[in-house]
């Protein structure tokens, strides 16, 4: 299986591309039903909890981010030592790929649950709200290293094509999830900490499985062994080239919510906040099928960029930002079209109802940006793909604060527009940003076209 999928990403790129996104889609669309399906058993604890996760969630992005963003890392260098028909050096990258999770994850670990209470105060987390964020956070930074090789391990698999198992096992994890909220949340009595508590557990599983694969069974096509290990500075410098970047860029994106939270809660108190962070679920679940093609993108990109295959590079790119803005497109409507029962789902009691109108408001307004989103994303992973990972942070920084966060300003204090004033900031400021990665990463493509001379 592993060698068909290897033949898959060196063959036409447009197909590839295709079969590739689509298992990656499912993971990603299970995946994120982790928060969401979070969000639906917490909403039954009261908008105190609701708020309290919600300050919670750009750490949490910074968590999640760190460890997709080292194993995008190993996808770019495993998928390129493929293009390029080196099997040992393809071998070696995933080997040094699992020690820089382990070491990562330790590190993080410990930051984070030193700063964890006067980070969330920082935030504006004050009383009840700050007990119910700490609950809710705990679990999650303890339980980073399952965080780091489930994604980590995931990004070894996409590195050589294999996404299906990787697809197979969200599935199972995500069934489990959803079983052992209503459990650890309600039945123990946990609360906000038994909706992370059932997270993790799931996650421990899903490292498990693939850890099993690569390790033990050792049926992918990349041969990891840790007996004779020796560290190569030049291959971990391949990996966290990408890596880091890629990490750095759900940073900015946490350091940005961290400005957009204080503003709304200014504008908006506990309300916007509930508000916004819960229609974040929402934004963050539909941006999953983009970041699925763009995961691709990584693969057949890389693989292109190591076979020096120009032609193939830039088809690539195309397909994917043509997939991004058809599926964008179609996200937006269904986003727009079905706001008010979509907020319902997550304002489902008495006490949370009168969110509706205010998440449903979010959706109409913010959400309409994911259409030209959907040719940023594959632009920002093509970046990957090639080695070249501080264009995507790049690109990040540009659009998450360069642009959202002046226009928020722009519309809450000049236009005196305050909530709606924020979601046409994030709306326009992200439009205009992927209009320009997009052009940007066409003229990156000529660029290396020109220097592989086809």
């Amino acid at each position: 299986m592993a060698n068909k999928n290897v033949e898959l990403m060196r063959g036409e790129p447009e197909i590839a591309v295709r079969k590739l996104a689509l298992p990656i889609m499912i993971s990603m669309i299970l995946t994120a039903l982790y928060n969401i399906v979070d969000g639906i058993w917490v909403a039954g604890l009261g908008p105190t909890a609701i708020a309290g996760i919600g300050f919670v969630t750009p750490i949490f992005m910074v968590l999640n981010g760190a460890s997709v963003g080292l194993g995008n890392g190993a996808t770019s260098s495993i998928s390129r030592f493929i293009g390029a028909k080196n099997h040992e050096m393809a071998n070696e990258s995933a080997t040094h790929a699992l020690i820089i999770f382990f070491i990562a994850s330790i590190v993080l670990t410990i930051i984070f649950i030193i700063i964890q209470k006067p980070l969330l105060e920082s935030y504006g987390a004050t009383g009840q709200t700050l007990n119910e964020a700490v609950a809710y956070a705990t679990p999650l930074f303890l339980g980073l290293v399952a965080l780091m090789f489930s994604n980590g391990c995931s990004g070894i698999l996409r590195g050589e094509g294999d996404m299906k198992r990787a697809m197979y096992v969200v599935v199972a994890t995500v069934i489990l999830n959803a079983s052992l909220d209503p459990v650890f949340i309600y039945i123990m009595g946990l609360g906000s900490a038994g909706a992370s508590l059932a997270t993790i557990v799931s996650a421990v599983i899903a490292a498990a499985i693939m850890m099993y694969w690569i390790l033990i069974k050792k049926d992918t096509y990349v041969h990891v062994t840790l007996k004779n290990f020796k560290f190569n500075s030049k291959l971990a410098r391949d990996i966290l080239k990408v890596g880091i970047p890629s990490s750095l860029d759900m940073l900015i994106m946490a350091i940005a919510m961290s400005i957009y939270l204080i503003l709304i809660s200014q504008v908006g108190g506990d309300y916007g906040i509930a508000t916004f962070t819960t229609g974040q679920r929402l934004y963050l679940f539909a941006i999953m099928p983009l970041t699925a093609i763009g995961s691709a993108v990584i693969a057949v990109a890389g693989s292109a960029f190591g076979a020096r295959n120009g032609d193939y590079l830039s088809r690539a790119h195309k397909y994917g930002v043509k997939l991004g803005l058809l599926l964008g497109t179609a996200i937006t409507l269904i986003l727009v079209i079905f706001a008010t029962p979509l907020a319902t789902i997550f304002a489902y009691t008495p006490e949370t109802a009168n969110l509706v109108p205010g998440i449903a408001q979010y959706l109409q307004i913010a959400c309409p940006t994911l259409i030209l989103t959907g040719i940023g994303i594959p632009s920002s992973f093509f970046y990957q793909g090639i080695g070249k990972g501080n264009y995507s942070l790049m690109f990040t920084i540009l659009r998450e604060i360069v642009f959202v966060v002046p226009l928020m300003y722009l519309f809450v204090f000049y236009f005196n527009l305050e909530l709606v004033g924020v979601w046409l900031g994030l709306c326009i400021g992200r439009a205009i940003a992927s209009v320009i990665n997009y052009l940007f990463a066409r003229y990156e493509v000529k660029r290396t076209r020109a220097k592989f001379g086809n």
